[in-house]
């Protein structure tokens, strides 16, 4: 009897060495259920089983009688080993804030003295005046950044495995949080922080395990789009640089952009409606839909309306950076026609002329603007996962 408990004790701490992390990384099966709340209750409650079955283990050892059979000496050895090199690997190399980790330095440069190339994608974000671009090469492996743009904490974030950018608020409960990245959900990043010790699934905002379930991060505007094309918009802007410590690991990254990276888990699908087929994901109140890349691609501009907000999505020659805006103007929905080789396009209604920027530089509503709406260029089994109900355009 004293056998079979130090065997099953020694099992079971080895099974729960392994769930704690397998459910939370992206390991195969492991992102397909519903498995947080297990893997929460035990991330916070590892130390205490832990004891529990080393105590039941050390003890089953000690009165153990020694005409124990010589197999049985060496299955046991073989299990014990085996569970050092577990604990080694899913305490300290699996664990997600022990192999992505945050700049030891974050430095920006002006216009003028940036490194990063022109036609990089970048995450950018404009608060108070004051405009900041973050390489997504760069973020992409950080996974979060936090700033203060125009005197305003940020917190910077992207999953490459969702290909999700967003920026959210990192004050919690009135003071600016912490956080770190400590695992995935249905192979989304997500955050603990430190104070709660709640989850935080990156897409969506909100938290998904312990004391703060269901609370939202007050997320802030940002655009994904080239640097060249943020910097026409936000000459005066800023740019995030590399970290020297990381560059091995921004190489990694350097295909990631067009999605020829090699990693199965971040290559693009080049159909359609594919689970890494690229989509504009944009939602309105309680409604949210998705365009299809290849679709924008093809047409340039997609003219669609949600519940209450006529929509322009528009694609810039470069054909990365994309825009969606509100085209009602002065009570009145715009209708427009594809951008010319200048990248400028007109509306039917007034025959005035537009920039990509969404301003109109000549015609009868010379100096409008177009609204922007918040909008996203994401995964389709991302956007699908955490947008169930989610529409799609083209249908």
């Amino acid at each position: 009897m004293k056998v079979f408990l130090l065997f099953a004790s020694l099992i079971l701490l080895l099974a729960f060495e392994i769930l704690r992390v397998y459910f939370i990384m992206p390991f195969p099966g492991s992102q397909q259920h519903q498995t947080i709340g297990f893997a929460y209750w035990l991330g916070r409650n590892i130390f205490w089983v832990r004891g529990v079955l080393l105590a039941v283990a050390a003890y089953a050892l000690l009165t153990i009688s020694y005409g124990v059979a010589m197999w049985k000496k060496l299955v046991l050895g073989v299990i014990v080993a085996f569970y050092a090199v577990v604990f080694y690997f899913f305490n300290f190399r699996f664990e997600a804030d022990k192999m992505f980790y945050q700049p030891t330095h974050a430095f920006f440069a002006p216009a003028a003295a940036n490194t990063i190339a022109p036609e990089k994608l970048v995450i950018g974000v404009s608060i108070n005046g004051e405009a900041k671009a973050y390489p997504i090469q760069l973020i992409g492996y950080h996974h979060q950044v936090r700033d203060t743009v125009g005197h305003t904490p940020v917190m910077i974030t992207y999953c490459t495995v969702c290909r999700t950018g967003r920026v959210y608020s990192p004050v919690v409960n009135g003071k600016a949080e912490d956080f770190r990245l400590v695992g995935m959900d249905h192979f989304n990043a997500m955050f603990e922080d430190h104070t709660t010790k709640s989850w935080w699934q990156q897409a969506t905002g909100v938290a998904v395990a312990g004391p703060l379930k269901g609370v939202s991060l007050q997320e802030l505007p940002a655009q994904q789009l080239t640097l060249s094309a943020w910097l026409r918009e936000h000459p005066n802007s800023t740019i995030l640089q590399p970290d020297t410590v990381f560059n091995a690991k921004y190489k990694q990254l350097k295909d990631y952009d067009l999605g020829t990276i090699d990693g199965h888990l971040e290559k693009r699908d080049s159909g359609s409606w594919k689970m890494k087929s690229w989509v504009v994901g944009v939602i309105q109140g309680t409604t949210a839909k998705a365009y299809d890349w290849n679709t924008l691609v093809q047409q340039q501009i997609i003219q669609d309306s949600l519940p209450g907000l006529p929509v322009l999505l528009l694609l810039e020659k470069d054909g990365s950076s994309f825009h969606v805006y509100n085209r009602r103007v002065n009570g009145q929905s715009l209708q427009f026609t594809a951008p010319d080789n200048t990248g400028m396009f007109t509306d039917v209604n007034t025959h005035s002329t537009w920039n990509s920027n969404g301003v109109c530089t000549a015609g009868t509503l010379q100096g409008q603007q177009l609204q922007p709406v918040q909008s996203y260029q994401e995964f389709w089994h991302s956007w699908q996962n955490f947008h169930p109900a989610t529409m799609r355009y083209p249908g």
